[in-house]
């Protein structure tokens, strides 16, 4: 892949920066995952099969362990000479933690000039909340993504899934990438370390799309509006004789084609439904129309008319229906990968396809410090200082 030869420093734990990490080494990136002599806490969290946890598998293959007492004078000895190698250093700290390290920028540029350090926080590395705790809740909440989330007149809703860690790990790798294009050629002088800071808060704030778009137009906060889309209608969930559907005419073409495929051609004519903004103001009583007719057959004889027919109209279905269904296993988006004496492990496939070269697995998710040998006699210590290092509890050795 793209990223061959490019080896990164992965100081993160728990989702966002093993996120933007899995990312980079799914490219093809040599990540080295340094870990403290406990490890990374997701190692204990989700469910476990053989006492491992594939919430940690699925963020951490393609990765090698390093497990360092990161406390201690020898150990952030060898983390700075690990760095000495690498291209690119990304932690998700509190901003300042690895200042205290003796890991500041400056330090950093006097270890190796042609670094780029992805920093993934909370609120990001500067402004009046940069030292405040924040998990993704608190990002959902502080962002307004929660507030356009769930029934006007109910209270807001997050996402079920993590999502503001997530993008910032899409963002982080995204930055990091950026960089690696844009840094000098082989051969001239480097041109300084490269900071890349990413914020949960803000990449939540990044996603307000239109709903922040027309704020900005007008001043006024958009209202929930449920499953319904705020801009158009019809737009949402229906209810047919045996399940539930999405149902989603984004235009006037794409609602033409919807009437006539339910031989609804007379509502073109019905002042309460000519224009978008007619729907919309008449939301309900279109429904009422629609709904009952939706109700007297299956969804999937909906799905099948009215897919055959340009309208964009699905299942919802649950995460037990999504890895059977025949769209989602010709994409292999679940793939299982062998962890030796683990087991093998499903998890998620990879989202980007490309046309001559393919993501791979090729690494399993490291056991705690794995590869902390391997790494060191890379870096140029010998076995000796290994095994002195092993024995004096600075480095742990699975």
């Amino acid at each position: 892949m793209s990223l061959n030869g490019i080896r990164v420093v992965d100081l993160t734990r728990i989702i966002s920066g093993p996120f933007c990490t899995q990312l980079l080494a799914d490219l093809g990136a040599d990540v080295i995952k340094i870990e403290t002599i406990g490890g990374d806490p997701l190692r204990e969290q989700g469910a476990k099969v053989n006492g491992f946890s594939w919430y940690f598998a699925a963020y951490n293959r393609n990765k090698r362990s390093v497990s360092l007492d990161l406390y201690s004078d020898e150990g952030k000895s060898i983390l700075r000479q690990i760095i000495r190698s690498a291209d690119v250093l990304v932690e998700n700290f509190r901003p300042g933690v690895l200042d205290k390290m003796g890991l500041s920028i400056p330090e950093l540029e006097e270890l190796n000039s042609k670094l780029i350090v992805c920093n993934i926080s909370g609120f990001g590395a500067s402004g009046p909340y940069a030292q405040r705790p924040a998990f993704d809740f608190i990002a959902q909440a502080l962002s307004g993504f929660m507030s356009v989330n769930g029934v006007e007149g109910e209270p807001p809703v997050r996402s079920g899934l993590p999502i503001s860690d997530l993008v910032a790990g899409l963002y982080g790798a995204l930055g990091v990438v950026s960089r690696l294009v844009d840094r000098p050629a082989a051969g001239s002088a480097p041109s300084g370390v490269q900071n890349v800071d990413i914020s949960l808060t803000d990449s939540m704030v990044s996603l307000l799309s239109y709903m922040a778009s027309d704020h900005l137009a007008v001043g006024r906060s958009p209202m929930r509006s449920g499953n319904d889309h705020p801009l158009v209608a019809p737009y949402g969930v229906f209810e047919t004789a045996d399940k539930p559907i999405a149902l989603a005419p984004s235009n006037d073409g794409v609602y033409a084609k919807l009437l006539a495929a339910m031989d609804l051609q007379h509502l073109h004519s019905d002042p309460r439904f000519v224009t978008n903004a007619d729907r919309l103001a008449n939301r309900g009583a279109l429904r009422d129309i629609l709904e009952p007719i939706f109700k007297s057959a299956p969804g999937d004889h909906w799905i099948a008319l009215l897919n055959k027919a340009g309208v964009p109209v699905g299942p919802i279905l649950s995460v037990s229906e999504v890895f059977e269904d025949p769209q989602i296993m010709h994409r292999d988006m679940k793939i299982e990968v062998d962890h030796g004496d683990r087991g093998s492990v499903q998890m998620l496939g990879f989202p980007m396809k490309f046309s001559q070269e393919s993501c791979e697995v090729r690494y399993p998710a490291p056991s705690l410090g794995e590869h902390s040998s391997q790494v060191l006699a890379e870096a140029g210590f010998s076995q000796a200082e290994i095994d002195a290092f092993v024995q004096n509890g600075v480095l742990r050795q699975d």
